[in-house]
């Protein structure tokens, strides 16, 4: 980069910063300067319990734990219409310290009006952004950073601060996205279960951007419905929230993993077909900027694709049964920094529709290039109005020596959660 553009791109972070910063104290000002006609708190706590059937590899580390969470949200909304969320969260884990923490998951202002024959609206603070339609893997979505501690499939996410403009109209929605601060991923600690065989040490965490957390990265999507059809283009360039990892020690000596996040540019498409019980699903992104598992810079295509069909009033009349397939493909093969290179999924979903929204889903994820297989299931069913029950399990099955969840073999588990909501 020229010298003349890192002064423009400084000048561009410097600018974003302020913008959010304004957002921010808008949201703290706002219900002072004009009446609040109306305000909401819900959330919910949860008591959750894990368990794992086998002794662990690293010494230290438990067969069970147990887990306490609170994520309170609430929201504000004045004469005007626009409104104000706080969604905070917090986790205390018995097993693992760093699973021990709390964060943001939201907190924005959200202001919207009319031009013309379109809308617009704009977010401004810290907020959760998902994009895709798969099941397996979320390829596509990659606006918010990865809390790895909560669950190793990836589908919990930490807060992300951003501006994030929104403009629609009868041609579609667009959407701008300015993200002037980013958020390092969390992993497990030396006594949690679930983690690389080699310790992660984020403290001595590396950037390529010369401006590491402060970075500006840039996204924008448009998205729109043709009939049956529902897609989404997107492009973001910024720094790649799944990191590379070289060798390194701690301060007493031991050789640890050092995380190391390089910029990346993403060009992405989503898209779903719904055609009667059919929904056909499908992923995709090119990327340039990031490494292979042999530490070299290289270009590339991912994609998931599939198909969700679905009978309904199966069983006793009420119940519907879905059947999941799905494809997931990376063209580095042996040389790409995910598990899922070349895999099949496959799942069954039931809903019983019964008062108590009681619902199971149970899925395998095959490698097609090796013996690793992984089973899964959710369970979740309504005990008062209230109050929830929710199962899950994972299992590691015929883990290959040279995969890259070898250090999983072990950790099969099984969750139960009970969560009241307010």
């Amino acid at each position: 980069m020229t010298c003349r553009g890192a002064l423009a791109r400084g000048a561009l972070v410097r600018g974003a910063s302020a913008l959010l910063l304004g957002g921010l104290l808008l949201l703290v000002a706002l219900p002072a300067g004009a009446e609040t006609v109306f305000q909401e708190v819900t959330g919910r706590f949860t008591l959750e319990g894990r368990y794992f059937p086998q002794s662990s590899i690293q010494s230290g580390q438990r067969e069970h734990s147990l887990s306490v969470v609170a994520e309170p949200e609430v929201y504000l909304e004045n004469e005007a219409g626009h409104g104000l969320i706080f969604k905070p969260f917090f986790r205390y884990d018995s097993a693992d310290t760093r699973r021990t923490h709390w964060d943001i998951r939201e907190a924005y202002g959200l202001f919207f009006g009319e031009f013309e024959d379109s809308e617009w609206e704009l977010r401004a603070g810290i907020d959760k952004v998902f994009w895709g339609v798969v099941e397996s893997r979320h390829l596509v979505d990659v606006i918010n950073q990865t809390d790895l501690v909560e669950a190793p499939d990836q589908e919990e996410k930490l807060g992300q601060p951003m501006l994030h403009g929104t403009w629609l109209n009868d041609y579609g929605v667009f959407e701008a996205f300015a993200l002037p601060y980013f958020r390092k991923r969390t992993f497990p600690g030396r006594a949690g279960r679930l983690r690389t065989a080699l310790q992660i040490d984020g403290e001595q965490t590396t950037y390529e951007s010369a401006a590491k957390q402060h970075h500006l990265d840039l996204a924008a999507r448009y998205s729109h419905s043709i009939g049956a059809l529902d897609f989404g283009l997107a492009w973001f360039e910024g720094t790649n929230r799944s990191p590379a990892f070289s060798l390194g020690f701690d301060p007493g000596g031991s050789p640890v993993l050092v995380p190391f996040y390089e910029q990346m540019r993403q060009y992405s498409l989503d898209a779903q077909v719904t055609t009667g019980a059919w929904l056909l699903k499908f992923e995709s992104f090119w990327r340039d900027g990031e490494r292979n598992a042999r530490g070299l810079e290289e270009d590339y295509f991912a994609l998931v694709g599939g198909f969700e069909h679905t009978w309904y009033g199966v069983l006793d009349g009420n119940t519907d049964l879905g059947l999941l397939l799905e494809f997931l493909y990376d063209d580095r093969g042996e040389r790409a920094t995910v598990v899922t290179e070349g895999d099949v999924f496959s799942a069954v979903r039931l809903a019983f529709n019964d008062e108590a929204s009681t619902d199971i889903l149970f899925g395998i994820m095959q490698d097609l290039d090796k013996s690793t297989r992984s089973l899964f299931m959710e369970a979740n069913r309504r005990l008062s109005d209230n109050i929830s029950l929710g199962f899950e399990g994972t299992a590691f099955l015929n883990v290959h020596k040279n995969d890259g969840q070898f250090s999983l073999r072990k950790d099969s588990f099984l969750q139960l959660d009970l969560t009241y909501h307010y």
